[in-house]
């Protein structure tokens, strides 16, 4: 697949669930229950344990869906990521190394930027989208105000984003939103996985109303 293809998905999905778990004994039932919601684009954090593993799992399982990796805070990481199959690489903060080495291998970046230079930095350098990050700390007023300056960009807000919130942000402007712990939670004993799918076919009802 092309890095183009990716980035229209990307798009046109509008929702990019993060899976950040410090046991993954159940990640099976979760990313089957983000499936079986309608989510199709899915980032597994390098923080989480075998990420390399699960990301080589979950191409091959959905192949129907975009499988990336996130916190990729090194070209080390990024390189460990794409041979382990990563479709796109997230960020949680600016690296010029991180997009060389992701555009070589023809795939997108979520480029972590929040001060105007770091936007600015992010964008001449070529990132696909910015992931505005933590925007529930700064806020939408924040967001709508360096959104002003650089309005042809593709801001991805993360951090803070819910189920109440999520048109907020798409009508200040985002093109999707990135949701960690208030979509994708590490499932307690005898927790019904379907509480992550229920979560997910609502979130998708509501972006498919924008």
């Amino acid at each position: 697949m092309k890095k183009k293809d990716i980035i229209d998905i990307i798009e046109k999905e509008k929702i990019v669930a993060i899976v950040r778990l410090n046991d993954v004994s159940r990640i099976d039932e979760i990313v089957q229950s983000l499936v079986s919601g309608g989510i199709k684009t899915i980032e597994i954090t390098s923080n989480t344990p075998s990420y390399l593993n699960e990301i080589k799992k979950i191409k091959s399982l959905y192949p129907e869906i975009l499988i990336g990796a996130g916190t990729v805070v090194s070209s080390k990481i990024a390189k460990k990521a794409i041979d382990a199959g990563a479709q796109f690489l997230v960020t949680p903060n600016y690296n010029l190394k991180i997009i060389k080495h992701a555009h070589r291998n023809n795939i997108p970046v979520l480029m972590g930027a929040l001060t105007p230079t770091e936007i600015n930095l992010a964008i001449e350098n070529g990132a696909d989208f910015i992931k505005i990050f933590p925007a529930g700390a700064m806020g939408l007023d924040y967001f709508k105000a360096i959104r002003a300056p650089f309005n042809k960009a593709k801001f991805i807000p993360v951090g803070g984003i819910d189920i109440q919130n999520i048109q907020d942000w798409f009508s200040a402007g985002a093109v999707g939103v990135g949701l960690g712990s208030n979509l994708v939670q590490p499932l307690k004993k005898n927790e019904d996985a379907k509480l992550i799918e229920n979560t997910a076919r609502k979130l998708v009802t509501l972006i498919n109303q924008l």
